[in-house]
């Protein structure tokens, strides 16, 4: 190929580090490519932009398909607890819970029902258009290829909900003709399916995936509180993906994709019970034209319908009452546009922007004595857009990259109804401008060695559920609050990741993030059986601490993974009620380490165990409901028949240790030991 004198040639390849060389006056130009480390050959796309890890300056860490298909566990929050720092609202797996309970939280930030990290999937977010919080049985588990965790503020780049970082969900992109099923059973009267067909022929592609589960569950109250009114918490769901391509050359491709949710839940008592139905859909483009840049389009929605029924328990637990009857019809529809280039092999320019607008109407009908009260429904619409940019620059061994995002978003049309009524009662509309920068920095110091340091503002807006839906889980309502502005915070993070040649990485990092007006649940009135809370803006939180992660392997045949996280998150502001300052952040314990070995020889197998320990939390604003720490042991083992079956089990909570979930007052627990069995084909 001729090549003018002067040009830089870049050369990429997977499982070898990139080379850029410029051409020079010789007849023949020869680039050798040298097998990547580690942190070479993963790049972060939760980025915005392709970056290999070692010139990230964010804490990241990639669950490939392998370690996601190998996790204990029913749902991808299950496999993602082996990230030390990763936590759910409350203890319990999102295959029990309440979804309302499944927002996440990095950093120690600690989560209500909305996840201060945002969730997305292939530059579409997946967190619930009503309530922030995350359904983590909505993609089927096949159609996942890798899961990435980017800690820090990213509202530079993603907006609201960021303020922890950002979770990707890396869909397997359909290329060519393939199939893969597993079938599982296990403890609690437990059963899944799942299914994935790829097909490819003439610049089109397509995908169609499943999984169905089911399982009767466990009763979550404690025995030393349990009552003849407690039943097992259980799911039974259902969710498909169909995806459908067509590539036009190697310069641009169009897709479009829908994926449906389905489940209903029983949440512990025979009258608590909840479902949801969610329809999520996208079409894209992407297209990189020589010489300019690359370009990407997303056009997406959802349409969704919840329902939540809830009850007034007796103090001896021998009876209830129906309450409440919600329903929440809610939609969403988006779009976003994004262009980068490189130039000169040093610089890369990144800008976008991104338009979202969801409608929904909270549906609340109370029972008293036995009879429905008339309806009040609560509705709403919640806009939000911004406009980003970033600029990368990699001079030799640095990686200097400056970005930053102008966010308005805001309430309005809100109104509330009641049936027979002859007029609507206005409800507040709130706007709000944010600007969010952030500069991050990387010096590869040689030897394997990288110095990392970021600093950022990020920010998260109230959610539609916080403002207008009063919620309930066990005997604890939360009120909602009209009231609330965003949440807005500033940190930092500074670090160093080490290349340990063919022994593996790793990787540490201080942290710092002080979260202005955090929404949190306080405690307005409390019984030995019972509370009210209410969402407010509590003031002033701030998280700091240190987190080390490594990857190693000492042996061919063995291979180390794990983590700790040091996290002192606590109240450092709130007027209203300074009784609170100093408390800890409800669920953020300081202590959290995960350890994973795994073993694998071809002949025998694969043997993988896996350690997880939390130190004591609290369960609320006051600290007064601790939940004790402890240590969980998990155990997986496969065994292949040929190349295309395997035959695998698993053990959850190995040694069926008690696990505090949550207090509401009342003592809630964690699973106990699960034995799964099942066999996969691929």
């Amino acid at each position: 190929m001729p090549v003018e004198a002067g040009t830089q040639v870049q050369v990429t390849h997977a499982g070898f580090a990139s080379v850029l060389q410029t051409v020079g006056d010789q007849d023949r130009l020869v680039i050798v490519l040298r097998v990547a480390a580690t942190s070479q050959s993963i790049e972060v796309t939760a980025a915005r932009t392709p970056l290999a890890l070692d010139a990230s300056a964010s804490s990241v860490r990639t669950m490939t398909g392998q370690q996601l298909q190998e996790a204990p566990g029913f749902t991808l929050d299950d496999a993602l607890r082996q990230v030390a720092g990763f936590q759910l609202f409350r203890r319990t797996s999102s295959w029990v819970s309440n979804p309302t309970t499944q927002g996440t939280s990095l950093r120690g930030l600690g989560s209500t029902a909305v996840s201060r990290t945002l969730v997305l999937s292939d530059q579409v977010p997946l967190n619930d258009a009503f309530g922030g919080w995350i359904h983590w049985n909505e993609i089927p588990e096949l159609a996942v290829r890798d899961v990435e965790l980017m800690r820090g503020g990213a509202s530079d780049l993603y907006g609201s909900s960021a303020i922890g970082g950002v979770i990707d969900v890396v869909p397997v992109v359909p290329q060519h003709f393939g199939y893969a099923a597993d079938v599982s059973g296990a403890s609690e009267d437990t059963s899944s399916v799942n299914g994935l067909l790829t097909l490819g022929t003439h610049g089109w592609s397509g995908l169609a995936a499943t999984t169905l589960f089911r399982t009767d569950g466990y009763i979550l109250t404690a025995p030393s509180v349990r009552g003849p009114i407690d039943t097992d918490s259980n799911v039974h769901s259902q969710n498909g993906r169909v995806d459908l391509r067509r590539a036009f050359s190697s310069d641009g491709s169009v897709f479009v994709l829908g994926n449906v949710l389905n489940e209903a839940r029983g949440n512990g008592t025979p009258a608590q019970t909840n479902a949801t139905r969610l329809w999520r859909y996208v079409g894209g483009a992407n297209w990189s034209p020589a010489n300019a840049g690359r370009f990407l389009l997303r056009i997406y929605g959802d349409d969704q319908n919840y329902r939540q029924s809830f009850s007034s328990i007796s103090t001896d637990r021998t009876s209830e009452k129906l309450t409440s009857l919600q329903g929440v019809p809610s939609q969403q529809i988006g779009g976003a546009v994004q262009w980068a280039r490189g130039y000169a092999g040093k610089i890369t320019l990144v800008a976008g922007g991104d338009l979202l607008d969801t409608r929904a109407t909270d549906n609340e009908t109370s029972v008293k004595s036995g009879v429905l009260q008339p309806t009040v429904s609560t509705s709403a619409r919640q806009r939000g857009s911004g406009i980003y940019g970033e600029i990368l620059w990699q001079p030799s061994t640095w990686s200097i990259a400056f970005s930053s995002r102008l966010d308005r978003f805001g309430n309005l049309d809100a109104k509330q109804t009641t049936a027979g009524a002859s007029a609507s009662v206005p409800l507040p509309a709130i706007q709000e401008t944010v600007f969010d920068p952030r500069l991050g920095i990387v010096k590869k110091v040689g030897g394997g060695l990288s110095l990392t340091a970021s600093g950022f503002r990020a920010f998260r807006g109230p959610s539609l559920n916080e403002l207008y839906r009063k919620f309930q889980v066990g005997q604890q309502i939360t009120l909602a609050n009209g009231n609330l502005r965003s949440e807005r915070a500033t940190g930092f993070e500074a670090g160093a990741l080490m290349e340990l040649s063919r022994w593996g990485s790793v990787r540490g990092s201080y942290f710092w993030t002080q979260v202005n007006r955090p929404v949190a649940s306080v405690a307005i009135s409390s019984t030995p059986t019972s509370q009210l809370l209410q969402r407010q803006n509590l003031g002033q939180l701030e998280s700091r601490g240190l987190t080390a992660e490594y990857e190693l392997k000492p042996l061919p045949f063995l291979m180390v993974t794990g983590g700790y996280q040091y996290a002192v998150s606590t109240v450092t502001k709130f007027q209203v009620d300074p009784t609170l300052v100093g408390k800890w952040t409800p669920e953020v314990p300081r202590n959290s380490a995960t350890l994973q070995a795994r073993l694998h020889k071809d002949k025998i197998g694969i043997l993988s165990v896996d350690l997880r320990t939390s130190g004591q939390s609290f369960d609320d604003s006051a600290n007064q409901f601790r939940l004790a720490g402890y240590a969980q042991v998990d155990l997986y083992a496969e065994h292949a028949f040929g190349r295309r079956w395997q035959v695998y089990s698993s053990a959850q909570n190995l040694f069926n240790t008690e696990i505090q979930a949550g207090r509401t007052p009342l003592l809630t627990l964690g699973a106990p030991r699960i034995v799964t069995i099942g066999v996969r084909l691929h």
